[in-house]
């Protein structure tokens, strides 16, 4: 068995398709999940930076292989120096962009495609040790990232909701009421940190809105109580908590 695993690290045809397989692999693991809950990088795309990180330490090194072999000669005679994780950093610096383009501000303060972005930074990783040889990496960080974006993924609501801070988007029928829904807050003892004014974009503007920033007091910490509480004032026309 040891003697498999020395061999499937050396630089070899088997290890080269072991390697690329695996980067397959986890990057469909990964891509099926982000696919299945309609993520903006999905399957295919999970695929591709994992294999194509791979794919770029597979060259570094079939590059220094042929160096120190057959190349051995003429890197001699002109004095060529390598210098492999090269590659490697701009892999990291090439997948910043693509990341990027998948964050998406969608308004009232929440941003979205974090996960996904990062995401793709991990897989890309992944992809990097499936192709130096690093198996037990790869293994270990596919089950955590299989964790951390499927198995977490519903609880993390669940998590921000038993929070003591609340974001609140309310849209009211004139700036006057927005007292009126500082007194239902500040009556469940709930402190106001900031409150941002905006113009909702349905029926020309005609109703303003706003964004409320709180923290619960710790006898009343239900964000539920808060948003009902807040939604039997009669000027209130819409409410929802925001969760980034």
């Amino acid at each position: 068995m040891e003697s498999l695993l020395l061999h499937l690290r050396d630089f070899n045809f088997n290890s080269v398709v072991l390697r690329l397989l695996l980067a397959f692999l986890s990057g469909t693991v990964i891509g099926y999940g982000r696919a299945r809950k309609r993520r903006s990088a999905g399957l295919r795309t999970f695929i591709l930076t994992s294999i194509g990180a791979a794919l770029t330490v597979l060259l570094a090194t079939y590059e220094y292989e042929m160096l120190c072999g057959p190349w051995a000669s003429v890197v001699e005679e002109v004095g060529l120096k390598f210098d492999g994780s090269r590659y490697s950093a701009q892999v990291i610096s090439g997948v910043g962009f693509l990341s990027a383009g998948t964050i998406i501000s969608i308004g009232h303060q929440q941003v979205s495609g974090l996960s996904t972005a990062s995401g793709l930074f991990a897989s890309v990783c992944m992809g990097m040790a499936a192709g130096a040889g690093f198996y037990e990496c790869v293994i270990v960080v596919l089950i955590i990232l299989v964790l951390v974006l499927d198995v977490m993924w519903p609880l993390e609501p669940a998590f921000k909701r038993r929070l003591r801070n609340i974001t609140i988007f309310v849209e009211f029928n004139s700036l006057e009421d927005l007292n009126d829904i500082s007194d239902v807050v500040r009556s469940r003892g709930a402190h106001i940190y900031d409150i941002e004014i905006e113009r909702s974009k349905r029926e020309k503007d005609k109703y303003p809105c706003a964004i409320l920033i709180l923290k619960m007091s710790r006898e009343k910490p239900s964000h539920s109580g808060m948003l009902s509480s807040i939604a039997e004032l009669d000027c209130v026309r819409v409410i929802h908590e925001l969760i980034s």
